[in-house]
């Protein structure tokens, strides 16, 4: 419990989860372009007959994009451990918390979905 009985400690805890929520989406789209990096190199130097395979840039985008996830979700996590420290006078009357974990959430899905139609689809031309 945190006896500091000041709002701007759930505002912090807020600030956090968001700044989380732009690293996990820095993290995606670092991802997303490392893994198309590998498509645009495949057509800048075609090799004759040979199809399309999933390189190296495939997998390290993909993980990328899977640890920008994982870290949407695991900012949910942390902030809802800090929600329950704080005592009813710390949050503003009538403030919705939820926001912030609802928009994260929706983050989290969206990269789990972007991984599972990039590997389903695999490099396409």
């Amino acid at each position: 419990m945190s006896d500091l009985n000041d709002p701007r400690v759930f505002f912090a805890a807020e600030r956090t989860l968001l700044a989380w929520n732009r690293t996990s989406l820095t993290l995606m789209a670092f991802g997303f372009m490392i893994e198309r990096f590998g498509l645009f190199v495949h057509m800048l130097l075609p090799q004759k007959g040979e199809m399309l395979q999933r390189g190296f840039s495939f997998w390290v985008g993909l993980a990328f994009i899977v640890l920008g996830a994982f870290s949407a979700a695991t900012a949910i996590a942390q902030y809802r451990t800090v929600l329950r420290t704080l005592k009813p006078i710390e949050i503003p009357h009538g403030y919705r918390v939820n926001v912030g974990v609802f928009v994260n959430l929706v983050v989290t899905l969206l990269g789990a979905a972007l991984v599972a139609y990039l590997f389903i689809r695999g490099p396409a031309l």
